[in-house]
Parts: structure tokens; sequence; C-alpha cells
């Protein structure tokens, strides 16, 4: 999707992508191959074609803190398709205590489409640990994480951040994902394990603290449950990204074998 995409340019908007792709320009490279567009004038096609010449290096390079700094954060789930064979998924537990008022993590689920792992606070939960945790991955694929995870994150360990980020809650609602991660997976029937089904973020909070106690099947069982909300990203983010996609109008104007990843 990413290279059929220019309403992340400066003066093009949704309704200049759509007059792009009808006049059968379609990816970056038909935009520069064009000697003029009618509504841009040359100083601006210039400069429109000189970006998309660094966007396209980029993306042969693997860079994606080109895109980090030049796209607004609710455009990088364009760029999924391209990265996820580099994307992390991740979840956090907290003590239910806001990150500024007294809260901590007490957990945090990563999982690379393959294996899952958790660093546990006490255990191996710390700075450097995460940080190299982080280090192998491109893009970070969370459940509201911009407004919950990634500030807890940052104000715990003072983390710089500079891995594209799709939160599916955040940009699925602009295609009707709506409601908690508990109710999207009930309605696209992804199933949890039976010790942990029903289970929210209270009782998450309530196994941290019986754990604290001495009681360590509470612990397995808070790992069962992160393991599900971290897991489960991967089938919600990939049905997020196909319907902002087809959202664009992409669809009407070229077939998907055309339209690239």
């Amino acid at each position: 999707m990413i290279e059929n995409s220019f309403s992340i340019l400066d003066g093009i908007g949704q309704k200049g992508e759509k007059r792009l792709w009808s006049r059968g320009i379609h990816t970056w490279q038909d935009f520069i191959n064009e000697r003029s567009i009618p509504f841009l004038n040359d100083t601006h096609k210039g400069a429109l074609d000189g970006k998309l010449e660094r966007f396209t290096q980029s993306l042969r390079d693997g860079n994606q803190e080109e895109f980090n700094k030049s796209l607004k954060r609710k455009e990088h789930w364009r760029l999924f398709e391209r990265f996820k064979d580099e994307t992390v998924y991740l979840d956090i537990e907290t003590n239910g205590l806001p990150s500024k008022g007294g809260g901590y993590v007490t957990m945090v689920g990563l999982y690379d489409g393959f294996e899952y792992n958790c660093l546990i606070r006490g255990n191996n939960l710390n700075r450097e640990n995460l940080i190299n945790a982080l280090k192998p991955f491109k893009m970070l694929i969370t459940f509201y994480g911009s407004v919950f995870d990634i500030p807890f994150l940052i104000n715990n360990f003072a983390l710089e951040l500079d891995m594209l980020h799709f939160d599916v809650c955040l940009e699925g609602k602009r295609v009707g994902f709506n409601g908690g991660l508990k109710k999207i997976e009930s309605i696209l029937g992804i199933l949890r394990d039976d010790d942990v089904v029903g289970m929210d973020g209270f009782a998450a909070v309530r196994l941290w603290q019986m754990y604290k106690r001495g009681d360590n099947d509470s612990l397995s069982t808070l790992i069962k449950y992160n393991r599900e909300d971290t897991v489960n990203l991967l089938t919600i983010s990939k049905l997020v990204y196909n319907e902002l996609k087809r959202s664009t109008g992409i669809y009407d104007y070229i077939t998907e074998s055309a339209a690239g990843g």
C-alpha cells in the first residue's frame, strides 16, 4: 500500500490521491515518470519527486526512520506490509496506578509472529533488556498503545522509540473496529485459553498482587493472559490493515495484484 500512497504528501490529500489514481498514476514511480501533473505546479511537482525518490530509497534500504519522521503516526499502518517481517506485537501489564502516580509496569509481552516472550518486573524486566528486546524490530503494533502502553514504558524506562507504530485500536476505529480488544476478538471469533476467558485488566492487577504475596500460579495465569493480548494482535492487525487499505478506494482503480504491499 505504501508505494500507492500520495495522500501522505504535502498538498495532495485524499481527493488528490484519487485524482492521481484515476489518471493511471498508481505508484510513486508512476508519479516520478510523469513530466507534469495538471493540478501541481512544476516547483511543487519537483519537490514531491525528490521526496518520493528519497522514500523509495528508504524502502529499499529498510530505513524506517525516514518514515517515522516524515509521516504522521496515523499513516504508519501503510507500511505494515513492507515491514511485517520486522514487526513486534507488544502489550504491557501494570499495577493499576497511573504512570505518573505510582504506577509501574509489571510485565511486557512481545511477539514476533512466531515466538512470544515476556519480561517480568523483579526478574528480567529492566531498561537494558527492554531495549535489546525491541532492537531487532522496525515496526511496533499495539492496541491503544499510543495512549497507554508506550507512555507508560517511556515514563518507567526513559525509552526513546524510533520505531514505526501501528495502533490497531485507534486506526481500527476509522474502519468500524470499535470497542476493546476482547470485544473485537469476540466479533472476529478469536478464542482465548480457557484459563483466561473473561479476564480483564483489573483481573491482571489482582493476579500480580497475588503473585507478590507468594502465589506463583497467579504469575503463570498472568503470563497466559498477557500472551493472549499480545499474540492476538497479529490476526487483528492484518484485518485492520486490509480494511484500512480497502477504505482508501485503491481497489476502485487498480486490481489487488497490481496494488502491491
